[in-house]
C-alpha cells in the first residue's frame, strides 16, 4: 500500500465539552487534503489516542473514512500495551472501513524483543489490512531494534515503519536490510530531508498541518535532484517544527488551526491548552515561516 509521501497524524477535533465534533472534523480533513496530505492517521499519538475510549476511537474511524470518501488511504491507530485489546481494536477498525492500521510499540510493559515481534506479528496475522509499525522509544520507552524490524518486514502485510528514534544510523540499517515493498516514514519531521537521503519514502507529520504543500515542495525539489533548494525549505521548515513542539502535543497544533479558523477546540487532560503568552510565540514562528516561504517563491 502506497501512503504517499506526507502521511498526517491528525489532531481529533474536540467541541467545547470536549467531545469529537464531526462537523469540525469534517472541516479539518478537507483542509488537510486540500493542502498537501496524501494519508491520514486517525487517533494516534497527535489525536490523543491515550484519551479517546474504545467507541470514541471506532466512532472517529468511521466518521473519518465517511468524509474521506475513499480520496485518500485513512491509517487507524490502533496499537496499545496489550496484544488482546490491541487485536479486538484492529478488527473493529477494518469493520470501520479503514484502509491500513499503524501499531505503536507496546509502552509502559518494556517487552523484549523477542515479546515485541510476537506482539506485531500476532496482530499482523489477525487482519488482512497493512500495517505500519510505529516506534518511538522517547514515549514507548523501548526502542524496537533494526534486527526486529527486519524480521518484522517478512511478515507479508506489515508493510512500513515510521521511525521516531531520531537515529539516522538505525533507519539506515532498516532500509539497507528490508526489501523495496518496505517502506521507512520519519517520524520526525525534522528528519524528512535527511531521511529521504538515505532511501527513505517520506513523512508521518504533525507539522504538516500547518505546512504540508510546503512540504511536498520539498519532497518534489529532493526527487528532481534540486537538493539545495530542498535544503532551503527544510532550514525554514525546521524552527516552525520546533515551535509546534515547544509545548506538549498537539496543544500548540491546535492552537495554529483555531487561529486559521479550522477549529479543533482544546486539549484533554492532562495535557492542556497555550497560555497567551505561548500563542503569542507560536503565532509569530508560523507568520515568520509564511513570510520566508513568500521569500523563497
Amino acid at each position: 500500500m502506497n501512503f504517499g509521501r506526507v502521511s498526517t497524524a491528525m489532531a481529533t477535533p474536540f467541541d467545547q465539552e470536549n467531545n469529537i465534533d464531526t462537523s469540525r472534523l469534517e472541516k479539518l480533513i478537507n483542509y488537510l487534503i486540500e493542502n498537501g496530505t496524501d494519508s491520514l492517521v486517525v487517533a494516534g499519538t497527535t489525536g490523543e489516542s491515550p484519551t479517546l475510549s474504545f467507541e470514541e476511537k471506532i466512532h472517529l474511524f468511521k466518521q473519518t473514512v465517511k468524509i474521506v470518501n475513499g480520496r485518500i488511504p485513512v491509517v487507524a491507530g490502533t496499537g496499545t500495551n496489550n496484544t488482546e485489546s490491541t487485536i479486538k481494536l484492529t478488527l473493529a477498525a477494518k469493520e470501520a472501513g479503514v484502509d491500513a492500521i499503524m501499531l505503536v510499540a507496546p509502552y509502559y510493559s518494556k517487552p523484549s524483543q523477542k515479546g515485541l515481534f510476537l506482539h506485531f506479528s500476532k496482530v499482523a496475522e489477525k487482519v488482512d489490512l497493512p500495517v505500519m509499525i510505529y516506534n518511538i522509544p522517547g514515549r514507548s520507552a523501548v526502542n524496537i531494534e533494526p534486527e526486529t524490524i527486519i524480521a518484522l518486514s517478512k511478515v507479508p502485510n506489515i508493510t512500513a515503519v515510521k521511525e521516531a528514534s531520531g537515529s539516522l544510523d538505525q533507519m539506515t540499517e532498516i532500509i539497507a536490510g528490508t526489501d523495496e515493498n518496505f517502506s521507512v516514514y520519519s517520524g520526525d519531521d525534522g528528519l524528512t530531508l535527511p531521511l529521504l537521503s538515505i532511501g527513505g519514502a517520506g513523512v508521518v507529520s504533525v507539522t504538516s498541518h500547518v505546512a504540508g504543500n510546503e512540504m511536498q515542495q520539498m519532497i518534489r525539489l529532493f526527487h528532481a535532484g534540486e537538493l539545495s533548494k530542498a535544503a532551503v525549505i527544510h532550514q525554514k521548515l525546521l524552527p516552525l517544527t520546533r515551535a509546534l513542539f515547544a509545548q506538549p502535543s498537539p496543544a500548540p497544533v491546535k492552537a495554529v488551526l483555531n487561529q486559521k479558523g479550522i477549529q479543533c477546540g482544546g486539549v484533554r487532560l492532562p495535557l492542556i491548552e497555550l497560555d497567551e503568552n505561548e500563542e503569542q510565540l507560536l503565532a509569530s514562528s508560523v507568520k515568520k515561516f509564511e513570510a520566508h516561504m513568500k521569500d523563497i517563491d
